[in-house]
């Protein structure tokens, strides 16, 4: 079963991760590289409440929180406490340093609930990758470090006293040397083929004369025997089967012996003997299977072949940026590509292997391993990620997907929703609309204008945005409350309203309520209350707002996926 953790994931993994049971990790966590670098390095003696992660927002700051922790580390000892102290010292009490302390124990659980054969993605930018790279080899043995992944996360950037950041860090490390791994492949391009292949017909097959079979000079052993009648040691050559010839080949042929890789080419096909012709014909044509190896660097970019630009033929486009207008946008700032968690998650697990993202965001690794028939735990630290989640999970795979995965952590009675709003009542309230599936209004703390979720909607055929405006109260309501949605429903020209409330409504307030006018939808000739009362006790149980539900739209919805009947699991 699936699982989506509303929580601190420190908190999370250490009480429902099992250890050694995860097959890879994704992470994002947040940090603002937008931030001016110097910042991020001055001292801060702020020892006041620690900072919280909330949507949208890198809050990693130097605090009584972050100095606790840091003294935890550094008492369990070992590499990693090693590791901090020199950090300490060199970073000092900086928002920096702050971000290391708050990852370090975070990186020794996902390490913990790791299988041996498990490997780990750790997704930052330049500002910071450095000092996550050190901590990383500290936790994991720096022999366990694979690859230093460069994303190219945009094609354009401000004007800057520097060369314009374009990329991202993208660190790979295993747990052990045993780890799953498969090699992927891109296809070739268009201007390669044609410039390195031969055109037979519809199909490319490889150049003759630049696949020699055989090497300048005298050898002994198998190297400078005859084998199918040719004898390369009366030319002055020997046998050398070019690596490059078999790079591609799904079978590992290096521990044979010339002959031997000689007679396995023969079999599969890939060597011609053409009786009369001098030597034999190194053969092969390109397949749908065939492509160049993918390396570290992964970047979008337009293929160029001389002064000729086509635009139709790009390298790396399965890991291309998210520009604004990209239809897979959903509106979440850090969200990162589809194709570039597919690629991840391709390269080191196979069907049914378990994908955790302990920052899940918007969803975007948990959608990739559904889709990838990968299970999947998603952990994050807001109500409104895990309700966006949840809608993207619903747009892309349908209803039925609510019965494939379990949410961990969110009030499921009237006594959790007190607790929540009594400990964090900004998440109480994103949870909130979250029942109703409306949109926080984003706004400073304090900054309330009486307006804290919307819910758009279209009811007729003129395509006009209508509104449906939310007030969510954790404590006593009175009458005031309706007074005031109604003001705000005048002021910003909305259709309806709703309160939210914890607790029961008085009569004054049902009474002022079901006095206000009615919302009448012409076209589909229904009439609605304009301002409704809505408790929690009554969302919990199933009730709904009234109005009309053709046409919604609080998220973007996520395109549906639809599974082709011919998938099948790829093979290591």
């Amino acid at each position: 079963m699936n699982r989506l953790y509303y929580g601190d994931n420190l908190d999370i993994m250490r009480r429902y991760i099992d250890k050694e049971s995860v097959d890879l990790v994704y992470l994002d966590p947040p940090f603002n590289s937008s931030r001016n670098y110097n910042v991020i390095f001055e001292q801060n003696s702020d020892d006041t409440a620690g900072a919280q992660i909330k949507a949208f927002e890198d809050t990693w700051h130097w605090d009584h929180i972050a100095a606790v922790a840091f003294k935890e580390i550094v008492e369990a000892g070992g590499q990693t406490s090693e590791v901090m102290r020199a950090f300490r010292s060199f970073l000092g009490e900086s928002d920096m340093m702050a971000y290391l302390v708050m990852m370090a124990p975070r990186l020794v659980e996902l390490r913990r609930c790791l299988k041996a054969t498990g490997c780990l993605f750790l997704h930052c930018d330049p500002t910071a990758c450095h000092y996550l790279k050190i901590l990383l080899d500290a936790i994991f043995g720096k022999e366990m470090f694979r690859n230093e992944i460069v994303w190219r996360r945009t094609g354009s950037h401000g004007k800057v006293k520097r060369f314009g950041p374009l990329h991202d860090i993208i660190l790979f490390y295993s747990k052990s040397n045993n780890y799953q791994w498969k090699f992927l492949k891109k296809p070739y391009m268009k201007g390669h083929v044609e410039e390195n292949f031969v055109k037979v017909g519809k199909r490319y097959r490889t150049n003759y004369y630049g696949n020699v079979l055989t090497g300048s000079g005298l050898r002994g052993g198998e190297s400078g025997k005859i084998w199918k009648g040719f004898n390369p040691s009366a030319k002055g050559r020997h046998w050398a089967v070019p690596g490059a010839l078999i790079q591609d080949l799904d079978e590992d042929l290096s521990g044979l012996t010339q002959h031997q890789k000689l007679d396995r080419l023969l079999e599969m096909g890939f060597i011609k003997i053409i009786e009369g012709q001098a030597w034999p014909i190194y053969e092969r044509f390109i397949t749908e299977t065939d492509g160049q190896a993918i390396g570290d660097i992964w970047a979008f970019q337009p293929y160029t072949n001389g002064t000729v630009f086509n635009t139709d033929e790009c390298i790396d486009e399965d890991v291309r940026w998210l520009s604004p207008q990209d239809q897979e946008r959903l509106g979440y700032p850090t969200q990162k590509p589809e194709g570039l968690l597919s690629r991840i998650i391709n390269s080191c697990t196979k069907n049914e292997d378990i994908v955790l993202d302990p920052f899940c965001g918007c969803g975007t690794t948990i959608s990739v391993a559904q889709k990838l028939k990968r299970q999947w735990i998603g952990i994050d630290i807001t109500h409104l990620a895990i309700t966006l989640m949840k809608t993207r999970l619903r747009d892309t795979f349908g209803e039925s997907i609510k019965s494939e995965y379990k949410v961990v952590g969110e009030p499921v009675d009237l006594a959790g929703a007190r607790e929540l709003a009594k400990t964090d009542p900004y998440q109480f309230q994103w949870w909130a609309l979250g029942l109703v599936g409306a949109r926080p209004v984003e706004q400073k703390k304090g900054a309330d204008k009486g307006i804290d979720g919307r819910l758009t909607f279209h009811d007729d055929k003129t395509g006009k945005t209508r509104q449906v405006i939310f007030s969510v109260k954790a404590g006593q309501v009175h009458s005031s409350h309706i007074r005031d949605l109604a003001g705000v429903l005048e002021r910003e020209k909305a259709e309806m309203g709703a309160l939210i409330t914890m607790e029961p409504p008085t009569r004054n307030m049902v009474r002022e309520a079901s006095a206000a006018d009615l919302y009448v939808s012409q076209d589909m000739r229904k009439t609605y209350p304009k301002i409704q009362i809505l408790t929690i006790e009554e969302l919990l149980k199933g009730k709904k707002p009234e109005m009309p539900y053709f046409g919604t739209v609080t998220f973007k919805k996520a395109e549906k996926f639809e599974r082709k009947d011919a998938e099948q699991e790829e093979l290591f």
